[in-house]
C-alpha cells in the first residue's frame, strides 16, 4: 500500500467516524424498527460495538507499523497544505495522537508549525519563519498567515492567528484568537491580547496560558495573595508576558520610532551559549490552578501579574523589570543621503518605506556573557510590502504569538512618537 493510499484511507475512516457520531444523541444510538425510532439506553452494546468495530483496525495496529507509517508521512510533508496529513494522523485516535506528538518536533528543532501549541513555542534557531499579516481596515481585523507572501494565498498559506482591534476610552485592545471569526474572551480559541495606554506608547502583552518558566511560576505563586483575580470561572486569566515601550518624540526630532520590548516569560540566559527558552508542550488550562480569590472593587477586570505590583494601575516607567528578562530593541537604521530616508537591510522581505518597519535585536546593555554574533541576529523583523500587507519573520527565542503581538503594537496610532 502506497503512502498516498494510506492517507486516503485515514481521511475516509475519519469521515466514517464523524458520520457515526452524528447519528448519536448524547451517547444513545438511534435505530429504526417497524417504522418507529427506538433509543437504546446508555451501556447498550449496539452503539459502542459499532464504533469499536470501526476503530479497531486502526487503533489496534502494531506499534512498529504505526510508527513507520507516521514517520513516512511526517518526513514527506514539509509545507502546507500537505502538512495537514500529519495533523490528520493525530486526529485518528489516542494511540495515533501519542505517536504523532512524539515524532513531531518543536519549531525550534524542525522549523515547522504543526499543532496549535506550536504558536506558543520558540521559533527555529537557524533560519527565521516567514509569515505575513493582512490588515482589514473596515473590520479592524489582522490575520497572520504562514507563507512568504499573499502571492501564495489560498490553500498554500495557513492561517495562524487573528486579532481584532477594539478601541476603548483610555486604551486600545487587540484581542488575539486562533480563528478569524471568534474573538470572545470566553472562547476556547482566545489565546491572549495586547493592551495599550492612552497615548499608545506603552503596550502590555497578556497570555491566557500561564508561563512554563519555573522561576516565574514560583514568583507568581509566592505573591498570589496580592493577585487581583475576580470574575466568572469561565473567564480565562491574563498573564503579563511582555511589555513594549515606544520612546517619546515630543520635540519632533528627525528619526524613526524607537521601541524596546521586555519579554518577562523568557530569561536572558535563553540566548546565551547552551541556554534554552521555556517551551510549553501543550495548552495548559489556567483555570485548573486553584488560588484563593481576592475580593476587589466592582468594575475591576480580571488580571494576573507576575509581581506583587499591579502593572495595569501604574505607568510602565515605574514598574521594575523582571529579573534577567530578555530585552529587545529596534535596530538603528542608517540615513541614506541619495534616497533621503532611513534604511534597513531587510534582505528583500520589505519593499515599501513605512514608519511601521522595524527590526528587533537583543539589547547590548542587557546581554552579559552573550556572543556578539548572537546580539547582532535579527530576532523579529516587520515591514510593509503592499497596501495592507506586511511581512513578519521571527526566530528563536520568540514564539509566533509573541512576535504577532509585538507587530500589532506598530499598527496603533502614536502621535507622540513620530
Amino acid at each position: 500500500m502506497t503512502l498516498k493510499n494510506i492517507v486516503r484511507e485515514l481521511k475516509e475512516m475519519r469521515d466514517g467516524i464523524g458520520n457515526i457520531s452524528r447519528r448519536s444523541l448524547d451517547g444513545k444510538h438511534i435505530s429504526r424498527r417497524r417504522g418507529r425510532s427506538y433509543i437504546a439506553p446508555e451501556g447498550s452494546s449496539s452503539s459502542s460495538a459499532l464504533v469499536i468495530e470501526q476503530q479497531s483496525r486502526w487503533a489496534n495496529l502494531p506499534s512498529e507499523l504505526l510508527l513507520d507509517i507516521i514517520q513516512r508521512i511526517e518526513g514527506s510533508k514539509t509545507s502546507w497544505p500537505g502538512r495537514r496529513d500529519v495533523v490528520a494522523c493525530g486526529s485518528v485516535c489516542k494511540s495515533w495522537r501519542a505517536v504523532t506528538k512524539e515524532l513531531v518536533r518543536t519549531p525550534e528543532k524542525c522549523g515547522l508549525l504543526t499543532f496549535p501549541v506550536s504558536l506558543k513555542q520558540p521559533g527555529p534557531r537557524d533560519s527565521p519563519t516567514h509569515c505575513f499579516i493582512r490588515r482589514e481596515r473596515p473590520t479592524g481585523t489582522y490575520r497572520l498567515y504562514l507563507g512568504l507572501g499573499p502571492a501564495l494565498s489560498g490553500d498554500m498559506n495557513k492561517l495562524l492567528l487573528a486579532a481584532r482591534k477594539v478601541r476603548r476610552a483610555t486604551s486600545t485592545d487587540f484581542l488575539i484568537s486562533l480563528v478569524g471569526n471568534d474573538f470572545s474572551r470566553t472562547s476556547s480559541t482566545c489565546v491572549g491580547k495586547l493592551r495599550s495606554n492612552f497615548l499608545g506608547t506603552k503596550f502590555t502583552i497578556y497570555d491566557t496560558q500561564p508561563p512554563c518558566n519555573t522561576d516565574i511560576q514560583s514568583n507568581y505563586r509566592s505573591n498570589r495573595k496580592s493577585i487581583v483575580k475576580q470574575g466568572s470561572p469561565n473567564m480565562p486569566s491574563n498573564y503579563n508576558v511582555a511589555t513594549i515601550s515606544y520612546e517619546l518624540n515630543v520635540l519632533r526630532t528627525r528619526g524613526p520610532r524607537r521601541m524596546q520590548c521586555t519579554i518577562h516569560s523568557i530569561p536572558i540566559s535563553a540566548i546565551q551559549e547552551g541556554g534554552n527558552a521555556p517551551t510549553p508542550m501543550e495548552f495548559a488550562n489556567c483555570r485548573d490552578e486553584q488560588f484563593p480569590p481576592v475580593p476587589v472593587s466592582k468594575g475591576k477586570k480580571p488580571l494576573v501579574e507576575f509581581s506583587s505590583t499591579s502593572l495595569a494601575e501604574q505607568p510602565l516607567e515605574s514598574i521594575p523589570k523582571s529579573r534577567d528578562a530578555l530585552v529587545l530593541k529596534n535596530k538603528a537604521p542608517r540615513w541614506h543621503e541619495q534616497l533621503q530616508c532611513w534604511c534597513l537591510n531587510f534582505k528583500g522581505r520589505v519593499t515599501v518605506a513605512s514608519v511601521k518597519n522595524f527590526q528587533l535585536v537583543a539589547a547590548a546593555e542587557e546581554c552579559h556573557n552573550v556572543p556578539m554574533a548572537e546580539q547582532e541576529k535579527v530576532i523579529l523583523q516587520f515591514g510593509k510590502i503592499g497596501k495592507d500587507i506586511f511581512t513578519m519573520d521571527y526566530r528563536y527565542p520568540l514564539s509566533a504569538f509573541q512576535a504577532f503581538a509585538i507587530c500589532l503594537s506598530s499598527f496603533d496610532t502614536k502621535p507622540a512618537c513620530e
